[in-house]
C-alpha cells in the first residue's frame, strides 16, 4: 500500500533542505503544509504523508480523518502494526527522495502527537538519515527509548519537544518524561512547555521557527522576517 501526501515545493531547482511532517491522530495530509511557508521562510520543501488508517464517525460512518495505528488507551502501539506502519513510511521516504529535489544532508522530521511517536521511531533508529527531529505535542514510549540506538551518530543532533501545559488529550508530564528519555542518549534538546492545549499556538510556532533556524537549518539559513513582526 502505497502512502498519500501532499507536497509544499519552493521556487527554484534545489536541493532543498526538506520537512518531513506527520500528523496526528484524526489528521490527514493537509494538517501541517500551512506550516510550509512560515518554516525556514517557505524555502524549505515539506512533505506530509498521511496516515493509511481511515477513520469513521461510527453512527454516519463517514470519514472523519486518518491515522498511523489504534490507539489503546494506557498500552503502548501494537508492535506489528507499528512496524507495519513505520516500514510503510521509510518505503515512502526512498519513493520521495527520487521524486523531490531533496537535500538529502538536511531532512528533519516533524511529528505532531501520533505523528511524532512515528517520527521519534524513525530518528532514533536511522539517526545518520535525519538532521533534527521536533516532536510537538507528543511523547515517546520507553520501549523505543530503551532500543539499543547510534549512539556515536545521535550525540549533538537537535531535537525539540513542545508541549501545552493544558495538553487534554497527552499530559504534560509525558512530555517532561520524553525529555528525560532522550537526554542521556547525548542529544541536543530543546524543551519548551507553552499555555496551550493540543495545538500550536503563536508562541509555540515562534519557537518551532525559531528552532529551525538556529538548529536544524543553521546552515542554510534563509533573509526573512520573524512571524509577527
Amino acid at each position: 500500500m502505497k502512502l498519500l501526501h501532499t507536497a509544499y515545493v519552493p521556487e527554484g531547482e534545489g536541493p532543498f533542505p526538506t520537512i518531513v511532517a506527520i500528523h496526528g491522530f484524526g489528521a490527514n495530509a493537509m494538517d501541517l503544509l500551512g506550516l510550509a511557508p512560515i518554516l525556514h521562510g517557505g524555502e524549505a520543501l515539506v512533505l506530509c504523508p498521511q496516515g493509511p488508517l481511515a477513520l469513521a464517525d461510527p453512527q454516519s460512518r463517514m470519514l472523519i480523518g486518518f491515522a498511523w495505528f489504534q490507539i489503546a488507551s494506557g498500552r503502548p502501539p501494537d508492535p506489528l502494526e507499528f512496524a507495519r506502519t513505520t516500514g510503510m513510511l521509510e518505503e515512502w521516504l526512498d519513493e520521495a527522495a527520487k521524486s523531490y529535489p531533496i537535500d538529502k544532508n538536511h531532512v528533519v522530521l516533524l511529528g505532531f502527537s501520533q505523528g511524532g511517536v512515528l517520527a521519534y521511531d524513525l530518528f532514533l533508529r536511522n539517526p545518520e538519515r535525519f538532521a533534527g527531529l521536533a516532536a510537538l505535542s507528543s511523547w515517546l514510549p520507553p520501549e523505543i527509548a530503551s532500543r539499543p540506538t547510534k549512539s556515536d551518530l545521535l550525540k549533538g543532533r537537535p531535537v525539540l519537544v513542545l508541549h501545552g501545559t493544558a495538553d487534554p488529550m497527552i499530559p504534560v508530564d509525558r512530555a517532561r518524561e520524553s525529555r528525560d528519555l532522550l537526554l542521556p542518549l547525548g542529544l541536543a534538546v530543546t524543551y519548551r512547555e507553552f499555555e496551550m492545549g493540543h495545538e500550536i499556538s503563536p508562541d509555540a510556532l515562534r519557537a518551532l521557527y525559531e528552532w529551525f533556524q538556529d538548529k536544524a537549518f543553521a546552515m542554510v539559513r534563509p533573509s526573512l522576517i520573524l512571524p509577527g513582526q
